[in-house]
């Protein structure tokens, strides 16, 4: 960990100044709005020119700003600023003709890091390829807890532009940070951060493994007070130690395992802190146990343990962090148990949209007849199946990509029965949970954990997760 002096950033004055805002959707209207209420002017680049975008194209011309619908690449002339939607992959002529002529490029949480005002609430920030979501509302739940005023903001929650620019001063924010919107904050400055663990995904965007951690690693840039990793996850240590941070930053570990000095952990079923106590060499911390954390399954005790590193240094008391698990309730589509139906649970993880969250999920129970399939965007799943074979009882498989789950199953769990679902429509759900039935024996654990993107057959992963409850529903009826 290097140490580098950070200054705050003063907020800009927009004034007069040509600012491009690439990108409408849920970022680039409130941005777009943002800049023009400081006098900026605005013009909105979009690649579509869809109904949607129509509309939302006129909300913002009816205030005065310039919209080009159906035209993303161009560069507008007199740009002095370009503030994007954190999904525009770099690689875009846009950001090209933008470098080539000296142009900065700002994404959302840039434009709200720096439009905060002197006394801003600090930003306690979380990354990682999975489990970002549950860790950042963890983490304000904590914070409620310990009778502070916060919310989950970044890629959840309440907007950033709305949090940072609102009347009501919050004491600290719990920011999710994508790797997207990282690439494009390069002078954010967390008061601490964790990466929760790193696998590949998005590769597509980032152009490769090493671009994307890179982009991950950049939360700690800047750290004051902690920055935290995953001691089960040597790339996150190695992002700590290649990050320019203030003098006195600490790296923080927490592991499944006990801790040592400067790590959270467990032991007998306590999650304990050996970080924030005086004397960490012979002392440890009770915060909470394990069955305080819902669910309990592995992964999620590791969310929790990341969590409670940050608000610990951000100088929660122990109880709080107890308090904050305990009220904790995870979102739908996130491990979630739908129902007992003949001795068997079935179980809704339909977020698990990659391995690396499949392979959570299935580590989680031990005899599973596993739902998986979908849109691989790109993975492969021979180690997801080798590890977690003999947990297997049955799969059923469904979704576009299905064939290389199947080809995997026959190299690494050629044992295990496999049903083949060749069909796309939505009832594909409810045979497949028809089938898991029939290949489950009371104990079991039937687990939708596709470990693909759902695209191919449901509007989202929400919608995929709906249809599986449903079909439970109607076994139980």
């Amino acid at each position: 960990m290097g140490s580098g002096q950070v200054t705050s950033t003063v907020s800009p004055d927009f004034q007069g100044k040509h600012v491009t805002v690439a990108g409408l959707g849920v970022s680039g209207v409130p941005a777009a709005k943002v800049l023009h209420a400081r006098g900026a002017v605005v013009t909105v680049v979009n690649d579509g020119d869809d109904a949607r975008a129509r509309e939302q194209a006129a909300e913002l011309e009816a205030l005065g700003v310039t919209v080009r619908l159906g035209d993303g690449d161009t560069l507008p002339e007199g740009t002095e600023l370009i503030v994007t939607a954190p999904g525009w992959k770099p690689t875009k002529p846009l950001f090209q003709a933008a470098a080539q002529a000296g142009i900065e490029v700002w994404g959302d949480v840039e434009l709200a890091w720096r439009l905060r005002g002197p006394d801003a609430a600090p930003w306690l920030c979380v990354t990682g390829t999975n489990g970002k979501t549950t860790t950042v509302q963890m983490l304000a739940s904590i914070l409620r807890a310990a009778g502070l005023r916060t919310a989950a903001v970044g890629n959840i929650g309440v907007s950033l532009l709305d949090a940072v620019l609102g009347d009501e001063p919050y004491d600290v924010l719990a920011v999710e940070l994508s790797s997207y919107q990282l690439h494009w904050a390069p002078s954010l400055r967390a008061h601490s951060a964790a990466v929760l663990n790193l696998a590949p995904d998005h590769l597509d965007w980032h152009g490769s493994m090493e671009a994307y951690a890179a982009d991950k690693g950049r939360i700690y840039e800047g750290n004051r007070v902690a920055c935290v990793y995953n001691v089960a996850d040597k790339a996150t240590e190695d992002l700590v130690r290649e990050a320019d941070v203030e003098e006195g930053c600490r790296a923080i570990g927490f592991t499944l395992g006990t801790p040592g000095p400067s790590q959270l952990g467990v032991v007998d079923g306590i999650l304990v802190d050996r970080a924030f106590v005086e004397n960490r060499q012979k002392n440890a911390q009770e915060l909470a146990e394990v069955s305080d954390v819902n669910p309990p399954a592995p992964h999620n005790i590791a969310n929790a343990l990341a969590a409670a590193a940050l608000a610990r240094a951000f100088g929660v008391p122990p109880q709080a962090v107890r308090d904050g698990l305990r009220a904790f309730r995870p979102d739908a589509h996130r491990i979630a148990h739908v129902a007992d139906v003949d001795g068997v649970a079935y179980v809704d993880d339909s977020k698990a949209t990659n391995t690396h969250a499949a392979e959570a999920s299935l580590a989680a129970y031990e005899s599973i007849v596993w739902i998986a399939g979908g849109l691989a965007k790109g993975a492969t799943f021979d180690e997801l199946v080798a590890k977690s074979a003999k947990r297997l009882r049955g799969v059923v498989l469904i979704g576009a990509d299905r064939a290389l789950i199947r080809e995997a199953l026959a190299r690494h769990a050629p044992e295990v029965p496999v049903v083949d679902l060749d069909r796309t429509d939505t009832g594909a759900m409810f045979q497949a949970v028809q089938e898991a039935r029939r290949l489950a024996a009371p104990g079991d654990t039937v687990l939708l954990a596709p470990a693909c993107a759902s695209m191919d057959m449901f509007t989202n992963y929400t919608k995929r997760g709906d249809a599986f409850a449903e079909a439970v529903r109607e076994l139980g009826s």
